[in-house]
């Protein structure tokens, strides 16, 4: 199967290049008008009427060889879902595995950063001590 995707990728692509060559060597149709009007050129307004000529018929061959391979790959891509349905499915369908690493923000989040609060300091009592008189005990405490 994997041979004949190949044989007609191979085929659209060449068929594409051959067609963009015989286009552009290809003389237009409206390349006579402008030289019709100026210098008196003996062909007609929107180019001959006569039948197509071998360009214009290599053309055609080449454009249906185009879609004849484009839909080749796409019933033949068709197919190989299916196959891989019968075999798992896609990659997508799967569920995720467990990453090693966690997940990190490409742009982390701009946070602003406050100073932290100062710390206050409350001096404790302490206990007045059966020998100190009272109003001493509460001059002695110092703060921290």
């Amino acid at each position: 199967m994997q041979i004949w995707m190949t044989l007609a990728l191979a085929l659209q692509i060449l068929s594409a290049l051959v067609m963009i060559g015989l286009v552009l060597i290809q003389h237009g149709k409206g390349a006579d008008m402008g030289a019709s009007f100026g210098s008196g050129a003996s062909g007609s307004l929107f180019g001959a009427s006569g039948s197509a000529n071998f360009l214009s018929r290599s053309t055609a061959v080449c454009a249906t060889l185009f879609f004849v391979s484009t839909l080749l790959i796409g019933v033949m891509s068709d197919a190989g879902s299916r196959t891989r349905e019968a075999t798992g499915g896609s990659v997508l369908d799967r569920p995720a595995e467990a990453a090693s690493a966690p997940a990190v923000p490409a742009i982390p989040a701009v946070v602003p950063q406050t100073p932290p609060a100062p710390a206050v300091v409350v001096p404790e009592a302490e206990p007045p001590s059966a020998s100190a008189p009272a109003g001493a005990a509460a001059s002695a405490v110092i703060p921290k």
